[in-house]
C-alpha cells in the first residue's frame, strides 16, 4: 500500500520541478513595508547591513562616494509613540572604504607622515557617534531625527530626514528574529568638525545617505 503512495508523491515532485520558472510559486519576502509589522522594544544595529555612504564634490569635475560600515548601536522603538523613540549608533571611521586604495590610505594616513595634523582622519581615528535628542514624526512613514554627531573630537547638532523601509521576522534559518530598517539623509559641513583639507577643491559639504538595519 505504501509503494503507490511514494511513487505518487515522487511523480508530483518531478512534475512541479518540470514546471516553467514563471509557473513556480513566487517567494514571499519576510519584510513588509507596512508599519503594522513594526513591534516596539530595543533593537541592535545589524553591523553587516548598516551602511553610511558619503559623497563630496571633487574639483567640480565629478561626485565621489565612499562608505562607512560595521556600525553598532541601539534603537529604542515605540511604534505607538514614535516621538518617544531614540537611536544611539557608533561609526568606526577606521573601517572607511573607497574604490581607491590610494585615497583610502590618504584618508587614514598617520599624522607623522604629513608632519602633524592628518589631512582627514589619521591612522587611528576615534569612532564617530550619533545620539538622537528628538524624533519628530512626519506622517506614518517618515520622521526628522535631531541629534548630536561627534566626529573628529567635535560634537555638532545634526538632523536626519528618515524614512521607514521595512519590518518583519527573518527566516528561521537566519534566526527568526524581528528586523526593522530605515533610510536617512543629511548634509554636514566637514569644516564644522575640523576637517578642512582641500576645501573648496573637495567640497566642504558632505552628503550622507544611510541604510540602517536593526535586529531585536
Amino acid at each position: 500500500m505504501k509503494k503507490p503512495l511514494i511513487l505518487g508523491l515522487a511523480a508530483a515532485a518531478l512534475a512541479a520541478a518540470a514546471l516553467p520558472i514563471g509557473a513556480q510559486p513566487a517567494p514571499t519576502l519576510p519584510g513588509s513595508k507596512s508599519v503594522a509589522a513594526i513591534t516596539g522594544g530595543t533593537y541592535q544595529a545589524d553591523a553587516g547591513h548598516t551602511l553610511i555612504a558619503w559623497k563630496v564634490d571633487h574639483f567640480g569635475f565629478s561626485p565621489y562616494t565612499g562608505l562607512f560600515g560595521d556600525i553598532t548601536g541601539t534603537l529604542n522603538l515605540d511604534p505607538k509613540k514614535p516621538a518617544a523613540s531614540s537611536v544611539d549608533v557608533t561609526i568606526p571611521l577606521s573601517k572607511l572604504a573607497t574604490a581607491s586604495a590610494g585615497l583610502t590610505a590618504h584618508m587614514l594616513r598617520d599624522a607623522k607622515e604629513v608632519g602633524g595634523k592628518p589631512d582627514f582622519f589619521g591612522s587611528n581615528p576615534a569612532p564617530a557617534r550619533f545620539v538622537s535628542t528628538k524624533v519628530t514624526p512626519q506622517g506614518k512613514l517618515k520622521a526628522k531625527i535631531a541629534g548630536n554627531l561627534t566626529l573628529n573630537g567635535v560634537t555638532r547638532p545634526v538632523v536626519l530626514d528618515a524614512a521607514f523601509y521595512g519590518a518583519g521576522k527573518a527566516p528561521a534559518m537566519m534566526g527568526g528574529k524581528e528586523n526593522v530598517g530605515f533610510t536617512a539623509r543629511t548634509t554636514i559641513k566637514r569644516s564644522d568638525f575640523g576637517i578642512n583639507y582641500a576645501i573648496p577643491l573637495v567640497s566642504d559639504a558632505v552628503e550622507l545617505e544611510i541604510a540602517a538595519a536593526f535586529v531585536k
